[in-house]
């Protein structure tokens, strides 16, 4: 088991941040993006009921498959493409290593 992999997060500058993800403590990728100070609101604080961790998946990472919560929050969130997962969703693990990420943008107010 290792003890943290590397995620690349791009913010909504463009800027790429490489983040050291620890997987041994029960994280996810909107909570390590909150720990880095990146602009991820995570509102409803995990729970798939807003959609302010809404990321684009830009590696072929394999990822857990989407459940229905998280299904239907995407299917009210603005700027959703095919790639569009919620940040909370993704537990942080070993097979993460390499994933890269890009912040959706926030929506319309």
């Amino acid at each position: 088991m290792i003890a943290a992999v590397n995620i690349t997060v791009i913010d909504r500058e463009g800027e790429e941040h490489i983040l050291e993800a620890p997987t041994d403590i029960s994280m996810n990728l909107m909570e390590l993006c909150k720990a880095y100070e990146l602009p991820v609101q995570g509102t409803c604080g995990g729970m798939a009921l807003c959609s302010t961790c809404h990321v684009y998946v830009l590696s072929d990472t394999e990822l857990p498959e989407i459940q229905l919560a998280e299904e239907e929050m995407l299917d009210q969130a603005f700027f959703v493409e095919k790639n569009s997962r919620l940040g909370c969703q993704i537990k942080l693990s070993d097979a993460l290593e390499g994933l890269v990420v890009k912040l959706a943008p926030e929506a319309a107010e």
